[in-house]
């Protein structure tokens, strides 16, 4: 036992073992403590736009609503223009007041309705803070609406105080809100679609690259840099074929949710799994095999930046920037629009293209700045050399 306890601990892959579990806690717990830190307090960067058709009490609330909401709060003319901007996440929600808000709210029977436009495809959190603010909004609303109709009936009528409390009791509840989601989600197993295809293809590019890497320092004495690099290339893209075909098959027998269909989401996960595999090498060419370290860090930062979990909108602008950066980024809001509902995928498509190629032109400059291995020379036997002589 205490010779095979020796044995086993001068092996350095013994070692290598242990530092990469110990760097998995280390960087995660870096990278996840600081990418999260303060997120509940930036909810004032999440955007809402209000549209108002009402020229009475309208004016009054979204004047109201953009001076004292705290959220980053616009003004859209167009209801239409406010539901683009939704769809393409440029706004979390959209407060719709219709042109008949005053009327309705006056009226002696009946209640006024707002509406609020909601983006589910999304990180979840998006909506259950957009809930809790289309409450926020519909109480500070009905609010001025009471004030609003008890300042109506002062100014018709000199009335007993009994008799306005009476009628502000009856304008306490004038207001009630309808809240409207874009681009529905269904379920908590969909919602998870994006970080879950993000961990796995990624966490898959990393440890396929590394036996490749293995591979290649095995055949190094026998093969060209170059041919490596060629058949390393070629199985790289034959193997995001084959690995994004089983995952979007696995998800659409699983009963996923596909708003844009089968063949889109195919090859769009097609892009994204060969750009991880490229970006994922990238490192072990340069660095190689200690560039695994390095996978580890990126593999952490895209989570916490990509904004699978948490809102890009919520976090740090250093994370932001970064987000910016890395694959997983576009990845995750490409999954979101041709699985929940979107605009099209090109920009996000394009972003991976260029992001793909500049890690494999890197790749190729540390092939070529690499010596060629010089292969081993056979041993010669002593009777080989008895018989020579």
């Amino acid at each position: 036992m205490k010779n095979a306890f020796q044995a086993f601990m001068k092996r350095p892959t013994t070692w290598v073992g242990i530092i990469t579990a110990l760097m998995f806690q280390v960087i995660f717990s870096a990278i996840w403590m600081t990418g999260y830190d303060g997120v509940t307090d930036r909810t004032e960067q999440l955007r809402i736009a209000v549209v108002n058709e009402d020229k009475q009490m309208g004016q009054q609330i979204t004047d109201s609503l953009v001076q004292n909401l705290p959220f980053e709060m616009s003004r859209e003319e167009s209801l239409e223009t406010a539901k683009q901007l939704l769809d393409e996440r440029e706004l979390q929600m959209v407060v719709y007041i219709p042109a008949d808000f005053t009327q309705q709210a006056s009226a002696q029977e009946g209640t006024a309705s707002i509406e609020y436009l909601v983006n589910e495809s999304n990180p979840a959190l998006i909506k259950s803070v957009m809930s809790g603010a289309a409450a926020q909004i519909t109480a500070e609303v009905n609010r001025q609406a009471v004030t609003w109709g008890v300042q109506a009936v002062l100014s018709q009528m000199n009335m007993p105080a009994d008799q306005v409390s009476a009628a502000a009791q009856g304008l306490s509840q004038r207001v009630t809100a309808n809240i409207q989601s874009m681009n529905v989600v269904q379920g908590m197993n969909n919602q998870m679609v994006p970080m879950m295809t993000v961990l796995a293809s990624y966490v898959g590019a990393m440890i396929m690259g590394m036996n490749f890497e293995q591979s290649a320092m095995a055949i190094s004495g026998s093969t060209g840099k170059w041919r490596r690099f060629a058949v390393r290339t070629v199985v790289n893209i034959g193997a995001a074929v084959l690995v994004s075909l089983v995952g979007a098959s696995l998800l659409s027998a699983f009963g996923g949710q596909m708003e844009q269909g089968f063949l889109r989401l195919w090859l769009f996960q097609m892009l994204f799994v060969l750009t991880f595999i490229f970006v994922s090498q990238m490192f072990l060419y340069v660095f190689g095999m200690s560039g695994m370290l390095f996978n580890i860090i990126l593999l952490s930062a895209q989570l916490v930046s990509s904004g699978a979990i948490v809102p890009r909108e919520l976090l740090s602008g250093f994370y932001v920037k970064l987000g910016d950066a890395l694959p997983a980024t576009y990845a995750v809001e490409g999954n979101m629009n041709l699985l929940f509902g979107g605009p099209g995928v090109g920009s996000d498509a394009a972003a991976l293209t260029v992001i793909a190629a500049s890690a494999a032109v890197i790749s190729a400059f540390a092939v070529l700045a690499k010596r060629r291995a010089v292969a081993p020379q056979p041993a010669v036997s002593i009777a080989g050399q008895s018989n020579a002589r």
